[in-house]
């Protein structure tokens, strides 16, 4: 917990907000341009953990696994209704940064490919490093 807070205040608490919301927008344009919407409606989402649905077509537990096994991603499946229907992608601490965010999205893009989604290569990560840049 010590080590936690130490280096919560080495960033600053702002600081660390701003990093978490500003790759949360970025996560956010990414998953929308490959055609995802958010379980939470705007104004009530996390920006540490995006629970978003996943294409119709795609097997849940499947492709979870494939993201781990292939990339090394971890993302959760939906809970009570939204059991295998949603993912949630955790951004927190040290994983929010613009690098996993890319990553995460080149790999559903791989994954989403592999299940025979209709969506452009590279458009995720196009739209995430064009927030980020805003």
């Amino acid at each position: 917990l010590r080590e936690g807070l130490r280096i919560v205040l080495e960033e600053g608490l702002e600081a660390r907000w701003a990093r978490h919301h500003r790759n949360h927008e970025a996560l956010k344009a990414g998953l929308t341009a490959l055609g995802l919407t958010y379980t939470a409606a705007e104004g009530h989402q996390l920006p540490q953990l995006n629970a978003v649905r996943i294409p119709d077509g795609m097997d849940d537990l499947t492709g979870r696994k494939l993201l781990l096994s292939e990339f090394g991603i971890e993302v959760g499946g939906g809970l009570g209704d939204l059991k295998g229907k949603a993912w949630r992608i955790g951004l927190m601490g040290y994983n929010s940064r613009p690098a996993n965010v890319l990553l995460v999205l080149a790999a559903m893009e791989q994954v989403f490919l592999k299940f025979g989604a209709k969506i452009e290569p590279g458009r995720g990560v196009a739209a995430a490093e064009k927030a980020d840049a805003a």
